[in-house]
């Protein structure tokens, strides 16, 4: 462990001021959570008073076919709704929870839609005498809508064994986002079977309900994801300044542009950006903030993890940027203590960096790495240390030359249980430190965690 910067009492400046927040910080996810629960139990309710007596073995099927149904179709534009980019949803939820509803509620539809096909098919064949793949076959060829709904099946079916955790760490982002866009098509072919056969929405306001749920849930992706980047771009027209290199396969990029104050960005906060280069073009990755926003330009660190950012370092000034966000709730609005732990590791810094320059209180940025050449803006964090009263330190080694992290974290930061902590770094390394500071006494709510893995 090396200490890059002793802790001196923090003077007051303009960066200590907070803005009053209404709602303690777990309201708004909260309330979101039980909008949805909501929804789905009046989706079981519009089952159940559809429902008469069931008997046999092809009624429960035939019953359980149904309600699957019902709750995959409700679930899909949901779970489009939590990526469409609404602003209330990424500021007060955070892009990074909201990810990881998507990526769970994901399991959940194709889950469903599996159980929803397979009792659906085995239902009808018992009522009529027929065999499993017949019955199949039938279905598919002769009720309406179901050549479409079966590709829109098979699509979604490809999206989740894609989406896995083992299949999503053997490509690149730029592949797994291309081909999480077949989602939008194979809800879009499932939309019309459901109309078609859904006998439970009948022809009153339940049918009307579910179709202002699918249209208002295309006109949110169609305004948020496509109308307000293209305004954006056309308002602020985002371009290079400068790519700077800061260490190993990490570049610094200034982006310039007008009006930028009125992006209102904040550190901690992220843009997913799409520069106008060859092979860049058609792929917004995302990008954290790696200083706090200036009115003439914004900076963001890039790491070599794949073809996208590896492109990044050869940008050359001048090149157009698109820019969607600010995103991210990974911000001051979260702090409520006096002493604050920043942890990160690899490219996580960015966002920490940023946040380093402007929290309030008592302020300790402990960076990860194995090696001392991969520390990243070491002499920026000293200056910012030195001028605004604050510590740095390094945890350098293998895991087994740092040992236990917890323990690590306790010899750097004593009194690491009376901390809140922002977390940021890569998958294994953000496990292995939310565990570490549980056991050292650190309450739950305290832990403030970005992840890379959306």
């Amino acid at each position: 462990m090396v200490a890059v910067a002793p802790r001196r009492t923090p003077p007051a400046s303009r960066h200590a001021r907070r803005d009053p927040r209404r709602f303690p910080v777990a309201a708004v996810p909260a309330a979101v959570l039980a909008a949805i629960a909501l929804g789905g139990l009046g989706v079981l309710a519009l089952w159940w008073r559809g429902t008469g007596s069931v008997t046999g073995a092809a009624g429960w099927l035939t019953g359980a076919g149904r309600i699957t149904g019902l709750l995959a179709g409700y679930a899909a534009p949901v779970l489009l709704l939590l990526m469409a980019r609404i602003p209330v949803l990424e500021r007060e939820v955070g892009a990074d929870r909201l990810a990881r509803w998507h990526a769970f509620g994901g399991r959940y539809l194709v889950s469903l839609t599996a159980v929803h096909v397979l009792t659906i098919v085995w239902g009808y064949a018992l009522t009529g005498g027929h065999g499993l793949l017949g019955e199949g076959v039938d279905i598919v060829l002769h009720y309406p809508e179901m050549i479409k709904a079966s590709l829109g099946t098979l699509l979604m079916f490809a999206t989740g064994a894609v989406s896995a955790r083992v299949a999503r760490r053997r490509m690149s982002y730029e592949v797994w986002y291309y081909l999480h866009l077949a989602t939008y098509l194979a809800v879009a072919l499932a939309f019309g079977h459901q109309l078609a056969t859904g006998a439970d929405l009948g022809d009153g306001p339940a049918r009307l309900a579910w179709s202002a749920l699918y249209v208002g849930t295309a006109a949110a992706l169609g305004w948020f994801r496509l109308a307000v980047p293209w305004l954006r771009d056309r308002r602020h027209r985002l371009r290079v300044a400068e790519v700077r290199p800061e260490g190993p396969g990490v570049v610094s990029v200034f982006l310039t542009g007008e009006r930028l104050s009125e992006l209102r960005a904040e550190p901690g906060q992220f843009f997913r950006l799409q520069f106008q280069a060859p092979g860049l073009r058609w792929a917004a990755n995302p990008y954290s903030l790696s200083a706090p926003p200036h009115e003439r330009f914004l900076r963001f660190t890039v790491k070599d993890l794949g073809t996208h950012s590896a492109a990044v370092a050869r940008l050359r000034p001048g090149t157009r940027v698109r820019a969607e966000g600010p995103y991210g709730a990974f911000t001051e609005r979260l702090h409520r203590r006096s002493k604050v732990l920043l942890l990160g590791a690899g490219v996580g810094i960015t966002p920490l960096r940023a946040l380093f320059e402007t929290l309030p209180g008592e302020v300790t940025l402990v960076q990860r790495a194995r090696r001392p050449e991969d520390l990243l803006f070491t002499a920026e964090l000293a200056a910012v240390a030195e001028r605004r009263g604050g510590r740095v330190l390094a945890l350098t080694g293998s895991r087994a030359q740092v040992g236990d992290l917890g323990e690590a974290l306790r010899r750097a930061v004593p009194d690491l249980a009376a901390h809140e902590v922002y977390l940021c770094g890569p998958e294994p390394m953000a496990e292995e430190a939310v565990r570490a500071l549980r056991a050292a006494g650190v309450r739950p709510g305290r832990i403030h965690h970005e992840s890379f893995a959306f």
